[in-house]
């Protein structure tokens, strides 16, 4: 190796040692002064070095073994310097992992529950703007707050936004991307632009897709009812599909183009509609 190579590789460990140095050093704990301005930092509680815009750390609270990831913002209301009242208004729970790059904007209150853990770049906020007069810009309308509570267990995806007045249940998914508004059920799959519940976990069937709508679904012996492939029994598990029906709906396989449901009031079950050219006695 050249002399300039061995300096090289020399420098960039010293560069390499060195900057693992300071990003020990500068990391929020509670054993250094920066976490002393916390409302409540956990024992084992970090904030990871470079730290993102941190203000009104007075109304903050971050439970214990909670890892905020580099360069996320946390902010409770406008600005530094601004007395917000006696309570806190961002509490984040135990055990928690917050992504690198994420922001947790809050005004009013926004309520992470323990064991949350999310993808980098997420962000949360309890206040929008408004656009109520059409002559008055938007950036200067007064803005609403609302607040927001992500149930404990959940897990947001790279890049989700959770909007004012959202409410997550526990044990919830929220697909990367999503933009999330509204309340939502334990164990959901919240996905798409506005964000929709898309899987719902019911005991003893597992995930189910939402049009099911919490139904239960069975599968018959292979050769019953006539046909060579298994019947698909769906039956409502304490939910009504569609007003006024009842009874079970069978289907051979999957629904196709060709298949359609009994009109809603009726008792029955879906049937195959029959190829085009066949009589009734066609087509099997």
């Amino acid at each position: 190796m050249s002399i300039r190579g061995v300096v090289r590789r020399a420098a960039g460990s010293l560069i390499h040692r060195g900057w693992a140095a300071i990003r020990a050093a500068g990391a929020v704990s509670p054993a250094n002064p920066a976490g002393y301005r916390f409302r409540r930092l956990g024992d084992g509680a970090c904030l990871s070095f470079p730290v993102g815009a941190i203000f009104g750390e007075a109304w903050i609270e971050i439970g214990e073994h909670t890892l905020v990831g580099e360069r996320v913002s946390i902010s409770a209301g406008m600005g530094p310097g601004v007395d917000l009242g006696p309570d806190s208004i961002v509490r984040i729970g135990g055990s928690c992992s917050i992504g690198r790059g994420s922001h947790i904007v809050g005004h009013q209150s926004i309520d992470i529950g323990d064991h949350v853990f999310t993808g980098p770049y997420v962000y949360i906020t309890d206040q929008n703007h408004v656009y109520d007069d059409p002559e008055i810009p938007i950036g200067r309308q007064w803005p609403r707050n609302n607040p927001v509570v992500i149930g404990s267990g959940s897990w947001l995806g790279t890049g989700s936004i959770i909007l004012p007045g959202t409410r997550i249940g526990r044990q919830c998914v929220v697909a990367g991307g999503a933009v999330v508004r509204g309340e939502f059920p334990d164990h959901s799959v919240i996905a798409g632009v506005p964000a929709k519940v898309v899987r719902r976990y019911v005991p003893g069937d597992g995930w189910l897709p939402s049009h099911l709508n919490g139904a239960r679904v069975e599968h018959a012996d292979p050769g019953t009812a006539g046909i060579a492939d298994p019947v698909e029994t769906v039956r409502t598990a304490g939910t009504v599909g569609h007003a006024g029906t009842t009874g079970d709906v069978e289907h051979a396989g999957t629904l196709s183009a060709a298949e359609h449901l009994v009109p809603p009031g009726t008792a029955g079950s879906v049937q195959r509609a029959a190829p085009a050219g066949t009589g009734p006695a066609g087509g099997a």
